[in-house]
């Protein structure tokens, strides 16, 4: 029996939705192995982060609050996260698989001499983990042997943690990062800026493939998205030809994503691209091939042009909507 502490995200003091899971997956962990949930929030100024992260039934939040943790770098963040680990004695430490804990989680698990699992889907009364293989294909069953254990967890495969009171007790961790010891430096950080949601956050998502032919095919794209205020999405072989940002892959090497309706225009259904969206609720396939993949996993497929079909799409929603 061991505690577990998730690391969780924020932004701008507000705590990020991609955490919610991760609590999910924490409070299933310690129903089937005793211990307690505890959540670890980095940065500066995430009072109010913490504020809000006390309202998901963990038995303490951790705040690490620090001008020195202002900008993310692994080596710091690393180090605040192995010095409280061991004071709770944690016997897992995870977080949601983001860009973020991609980065950060491996070092925690150096620091702890840790055994790692990644994109964890679930947990069985032996404390083994479940993880995809094989773009998915497969699930096997992971144990890990080491005192301490770290994890990444997919976030589509738990259901975000409900909202209740405030009743975490708070405590402040003291910092003592040695800045002038770490081998990188933060300089700052350049944002895209979207008035678009996130794409893990997102109810709807548009994405486009090789189909698109190029940028001018995205803003095809853009018009159907902004009918149900989505997130644009796309697969590795767009992003690869610089049509759209790396930050907007969706795949087993980009983002793994479950919204309520994805589209996917253009897009073939490489297994690689599946991996990362084949979790989503309702899925609408547009392609001129009928013998591409995507429409094994389609809801709704339509054999067609993308650039036809697509605005005729959008002007029969239109009306729909009058």
């Amino acid at each position: 029996m061991g505690n577990v502490l998730i690391i969780a995200e924020h932004k701008d003091g507000v705590l990020k939705k991609v955490s919610l899971p991760g609590f999910s997956f924490a409070k299933d962990y310690v129903a089937k192995r005793g211990g307690e949930l505890h959540v670890l929030i980095m940065g500066h100024k995430a009072d109010g982060a913490a504020e809000q992260a006390r309202c998901y039934g963990a038995a303490k939040v951790h705040v690490a609050d620090h001008e020195s943790l202002a900008g993310y770098l692994a080596e710091s963040y690393a180090a605040v996260a192995e010095q409280v680990a061991k004071e709770i004695r944690a016997e897992v430490v995870g977080a949601t698989a983001t860009a973020m804990s991609k980065d950060l989680l491996p070092r925690i698990a150096a620091k702890l001499h840790a055994g790692m699992a990644s994109e964890v889907v679930g947990v069985d009364g032996k404390g083994w983990f479940k993880r995809p293989v094989w773009a998915g294909n497969v699930i096997v069953e992971v144990e890990i042997k080491t005192p301490a254990k770290v994890v990444t967890i997919r976030g589509t495969e738990f259901e975000s943690a409900v909202k209740g009171p405030p009743a975490s007790e708070k405590s402040n961790v003291p910092v003592n990062v040695n800045l002038g010891g770490l081998k990188k430096r933060f300089v700052k950080f350049e944002e895209v800026k979207s008035n678009r949601p996130e794409l893990t956050d997102a109810a709807v998502i548009v994405s486009g493939g090789r189909g698109t032919k190029g940028p001018e095919g995205f803003k095809v794209l853009e018009g159907l998205a902004d009918l149900f205020n989505a997130a644009i999405g796309a697969t590795r072989a767009a992003v690869d030809a610089g049509w759209v940002p790396n930050d907007l892959q969706v795949g087993q090497t980009g983002k793994v994503v479950a919204p309520e309706v994805y589209f996917a225009c253009g897009i073939s259904g490489a297994i690689q691209h599946l991996a990362g969206m084949k979790s989503s609720k309702t899925i609408v396939a547009v392609n001129k091939d009928s013998e591409a993949p995507i429409f094994s996993v389609a809801d709704y497929g339509l054999v067609a042009d993308l650039f036809k079909a697509v605005p005729e799409l959008v002007e029969s929603i239109k009306k729909a909507k009058g």
